[in-house]
């Protein structure tokens, strides 16, 4: 699973003219999802993006987390996360989960943030979407959970 996090003082998602998804201050989050990933992976990516600490504090250094500052996520599916760029000039997404499979741990995902207490908005899975964001800082943090399989080895 990768999640593409970017602290946001706005954020927001819509398709065909129509907002689906719109947050202020936050997250904005890209989730990307394997054929091999499980709720396991869900709770890793969950409590990383709730915990880190990448909000200011009085003194403006980053040591708040979201649940610190009671932010909000806006939460995108991006299976273009798992592209492969090695070989040719058409990107590969060989490694990105089947449409059924992602779409449910996506759910599951998005459940867990809201469960956690975490004012939560979403894109339409699959769908071709605009996204418009101010990134705050910029703040731009990859959580890959292919690095939490390594450790483990």
């Amino acid at each position: 699973m990768r999640a593409l996090l970017q602290r946001v003082s706005q954020a927001k998602v819509s398709r065909e003219g129509r907002t689906c998804g719109e947050i202020s201050q936050g997250h904005l989050i890209l989730l990307g999802i394997t054929h091999t990933d499980t709720e396991k992976e869900i709770d890793y990516v969950v409590e990383k993006i709730l915990n880190l600490r990448v909000f200011e504090d009085d003194a403006g250094k980053m040591n708040k987390s979201l649940l610190d500052i009671g932010g909000a996520l806006l939460v995108v599916s991006q299976f273009t996360l798992y592209a492969d760029v090695k070989k040719g000039r058409r990107p590969s997404f060989i490694t990105a989960a089947d449409p059924a499979h992602a779409e449910s741990l996506y759910n599951k995902f998005v459940q867990k943030c809201r469960e956690a207490g975490v004012h939560t908005e979403t894109g339409e899975f699959g769908a071709h979407m605009l996204v418009e964001l101010v990134n705050d800082g910029p703040v731009t943090i990859m959580i890959d959970t292919e690095e939490l399989s390594r450790q483990k080895s």
